[in-house]
């Protein structure tokens, strides 16, 4: 699931062998990822996911005995289809829109440089993360979690961080605030995270001009009044 949690279970499929194995040494990297199968045809790749149940397929659409669109044809039949990742030299729009119809994650161009790999696989992740939390609350997801998952499909994050901010710390910043009740203060936040007050106020901020987070104002006996914060009503 996450480098906290369980692996996420990934299958390659590509029938360059030295290409699929580079690729399984580019998952390997990937915190929260695990290898637990490399495929190189159709048929191969339809009986690991029976047998190896990955929760990610990395896919390539040239195939030596059919396609890999039919390939994913076939493994959204499945009572649990894994994700999929197209990775292929297919560039023509009717590949990719093929692909898109077909609803997969990600569409990467070979070739392609690691951190662009890293880049699809750390947005999977947390996609995946997201929806096994809500599963496991049995929750129902609201606008804003339906916007947010979304999001995260199509771009890896919540939404593009003011610069000189860290995509990965809004999320947590954010993720925070949807799981405390009540509202919070930047010394909360700073003391729950692990960073300085004025460095919480700065993603507080951000998250608030964005519209994620609401602000409001606490007003005391003395002094000046202190900013609260909570997740925006929708």
């Amino acid at each position: 699931m996450t480098d906290d949690g369980a692996p996420i279970r990934t299958l390659i499929v590509d029938d360059d062998f030295r290409v699929a194995e580079i690729h399984a040494g580019f998952v390997w990297k990937v915190p929260g990822f695990e290898v637990v199968g490399i495929a190189h045809s159709a048929a191969d790749a339809l009986e690991q996911v029976h047998t190896a149940h990955p929760d990610l397929v990395l896919l390539d659409l040239y195939l030596p005995d059919g396609s890999g669109l039919d390939v994913i044809r076939r493994l959204a039949e499945e009572p649990s289809p894994p994700g999929v990742i197209v990775i292929s030299a297919a560039r023509d729009l009717a590949h990719v829109r093929a692909a898109i119809a077909q609803g997969v994650v990600h569409y990467l161009v070979k070739p392609f440089r690691f951190a662009a790999f890293s880049e699809r696989l750390t947005a999977f992740r947390d996609l995946h993360r997201r929806l096994e939390d809500l599963d496991s609350r049995r929750a129902e997801a609201d606008q804003h979690e339906v916007d947010g998952l979304f999001q995260l499909m199509r771009t890896g994050t919540i939404a593009t961080p003011p610069k000189g901010l860290s995509a990965e710390t809004m999320r947590a910043v954010r993720d925070l605030l949807r799981t405390t009740a009540g509202d919070v203060s930047a010394s909360d936040v700073a003391q729950s995270l692990g960073m300085s007050r004025p460095t919480a106020q700065r993603y507080l901020s951000a998250l608030a001009q964005q519209g994620v987070i609401e602000m409001r104002l606490r007003y005391g006996t003395t002094g000046r009044p202190e900013h609260r914060y909570r997740i925006a009503a929708k």
